[in-house]
């Protein structure tokens, strides 16, 4: 089930979203199948250690985060991915590994792939990995004021892949 704090969040902030119950899912990308969708729909959290501060990043669940863009787009020298022991506590109502991309909840600042900035709505892991929140870009961007920058790997294709699906 989704934490109340992420509902309320929402609520509070008056944004729509909708629930959608899943078999259990642990990866993104398993997620994505549990809900019948392409992996480009579905926001994974990844939360990595950027210098001295943690980040939600926030790729595609079908791409693979790229830490070096991310060192690059967030200008530190240094970029890990965080153990659980460093953010769990940042997320005390959620299952680990079902981290919700809201920065402004939890404390953290958001670093998001330019690449979701085109799709209509998003997919994301609410604190659960049985139950996932669908919610508009237009208003996952308002809500958070993600930082935007091209943070996942090169793929050959992938670009071509994606244009063609959005047009």
């Amino acid at each position: 089930m989704i934490p109340v704090p992420i509902q309320d969040y929402l609520r509070q902030q008056h944004v729509p979203f909708l629930r959608h119950w899943h078999p259990r899912a642990i990866t993104a990308q398993e997620l994505a199948q549990a809900l019948h969708v392409t992996g480009y729909r579905v926001a994974k959290s990844v939360i990595v250690r950027a210098g001295q501060q943690l980040w939600i990043c926030l790729p595609p669940a079908s791409e693979t985060l790229d830490l070096k863009k991310v060192r690059e787009a967030l200008g530190v020298r240094e970029v890990q991915l965080a153990t659980e022991d460093d953010f769990a506590n940042h997320f005390p109502d959620c299952e680990l590994g079902a981290e919700p991309p809201f920065g402004h909840l939890y404390g953290l600042p958001v670093l998001m792939d330019e690449s979701l900035g085109v799709a209509e709505d998003l997919l994301l892991r609410a604190g659960s990995h049985e139950e996932a929140l669908e919610v508009s870009v237009e208003d996952f961007i308002a809500l958070e004021s993600p930082q935007m920058a091209d943070i996942i790997h090169e793929r050959p294709g992938r670009h071509v892949e994606h244009h063609a699906m959005h047009p």
